[in-house]
């Protein structure tokens, strides 16, 4: 009997593409010891927009949630999601930064890091998973997948090659937009898994009502792994339920190591949370449900969830339609981005912003600016020539890789913040966001077990 693994989603990305990442530490606490004891080969419950949120939204400082989720899950290995050099920001960092985050990040219990490029530009990722490795985690390498008339399988199956020769552990094709058709899932994982000697995995989303066919699709080509939700909070522009995909592995003659019953006692604990968040409008009733038109779109779940409430906030729901016809033009003026944070939200704000002030690119994204300059990496496709010419005001664009000019920060952070902490985590929760972690971390109540903890962290050799 062949093993699949089921990575379960319900504490990062079924959170975040369904409520926006709203959901607190004290909500899904007392559910973690069984979390732990389900079977799962993985629990992704860190990166993505988690660190964003809880310092933005829910008034939690992201170290010691992770350091909370590991001090009751013991057996079932936590993962996380890392955009390469942006870390969990929505810039590049410093390599002195990426390897300082890594190490904290893996100290405080990640073991299994999904690494990442929004561009698929691996020069973005070197630096990530080397220190994954080094620090004895396991460095995942990514291959975003898009569609669009530059991307191919056999680009594909090169990129898994490249990561491959880079070291990666493993290896996992990330859908963001579940836009994978099912032949085309197993023509791509058959040949990756016949082009390397990795485990593979895929990721994907029921935005489209696809990720179920693709992943049975996937998995008679050989792959290793997929991810799930817990049902309560799966489905719409989260991953295909957990219990569902069990029981059709099982069926299908596949060991997955989860004992039905007990994803039956995590999901009825998600339930009435579920139905919290339905009566409170934050998870809208827009994401529950399949919505094929986004083949055209391409809009992940977060993008999806994230661009309704800027609408709303805006009092400009009704145009919803018409940013979601933006957004494609605006991706193909862009070289066709996959669209993966942070050129999701790029894309997204930007096309939102052509169609609220009813001219295109009346206002450029200071983040769009920078992408054309050449900060992101090299973009996929041509970028459209006017649009290169207005944001970059005559400035030359960089070719290298732009972690290549930055100089290292992370001890003159340290020494800028000493007046307010002497912490290497609040340090580096700074550099990835000035504008909020200040007020954060000067209003925080100090904890003495945190102390404690990072008293320990700087002994740990580097």
């Amino acid at each position: 009997m062949s093993n699949i693994h089921i990575t379960e989603t319900v504490l990062r990305d079924a959170n975040q593409s369904l409520i926006a990442t709203r959901l607190s530490f004290n909500q899904f606490a007392p559910i973690l010891r069984e979390l732990d004891d389900a079977g799962y080969y993985s629990i992704e419950c860190w990166g993505g927009a988690t660190f964003d949120a809880c310092i933005r939204y829910l008034n939690e400082d992201p170290w010691e949630r992770l350091k909370k989720i590991k001090s009751v899950v013991k057996k079932t290995p936590l993962q996380m999601l890392l955009r390469g050099q942006n870390l969990l920001g929505y810039k590049h960092y410093p390599d002195d930064v990426v390897r300082e985050f890594i190490k904290m990040a893996v100290y405080y219990g990640i073991d299994i890091i999904r690494i990442f490029d929004a561009l698929n530009d691996f020069r973005n990722i070197e630096t990530a998973i080397y220190e994954t490795k080094k620090q004895g985690a396991h460095a995942q390498g990514t291959i975003v997948y898009t569609i669009s008339p530059i991307h191919n399988t056999e680009s594909y199956i090169s990129l898994a090659k490249e990561l491959e020769n880079m070291g990666a552990d493993s290896i996992c094709l990330k859908d963001m937009a579940g836009l994978i058709m099912p032949n085309t899932a197993y023509s791509l994982i058959k040949g990756i898994k016949e082009a390397v000697k990795i485990p593979v995995y895929i990721h994907s989303h029921s935005t489209n009502g696809l990720a179920e066919m693709s992943y049975l699709k996937a998995i008679e080509a050989g792959v290793d792994g997929i991810d799930c939700a817990i049902s309560s909070f799966s489905s719409g522009t989260s991953q295909p339920p957990t219990e569902t995909m069990n029981e059709v592995l099982k069926n299908m003659g596949f060991n997955t190591g989860i004992e039905n019953t007990k994803l039956k006692s995590i999901n009825n604990y998600f339930k009435p949370i579920r139905e919290n968040f339905i009566k409170s409008g934050i998870l809208d009733a827009k994401v529950l449900s399949p919505q094929p038109e986004a083949l055209t779109y391409q809009i992940p779940g977060g993008m999806l969830s994230n661009m309704i409430s800027q609408l709303k906030s805006q009092n400009s729901i009704e145009k919803l339609e018409e940013v979601l016809k933006e957004v494609p033009k605006v991706r193909e003026d862009l070289g066709y981005p996959p669209l993966v944070t942070p050129m999701s939200q790029m894309v997204g704000t930007q096309a939102t912003i052509n169609v609220l002030t009813g001219e295109r690119y009346k206002m450029i994204l200071k983040e769009v600016k920078a992408y054309c300059r050449g900060e992101y990496g090299k973009s996929p496709g041509k970028i459209n020539e006017d649009l290169l010419n207005k944001a970059l005001q005559g400035e030359e664009r960089i070719t290298t890789r732009f972690a290549d000019t930055l100089e290292p920060i992370f001890e003159n952070t340290k020494e800028k913040l000493k007046y307010i902490t002497n912490s290497e985590e609040d340090v580096l929760t700074y550099i990835l966001f000035p504008q909020i972690a200040e007020d954060f971390i000067k209003n925080k109540h100090l904890n003495p077990t945190i102390e404690q903890t990072r008293s320990e962290y700087k002994s740990q050799p580097i």
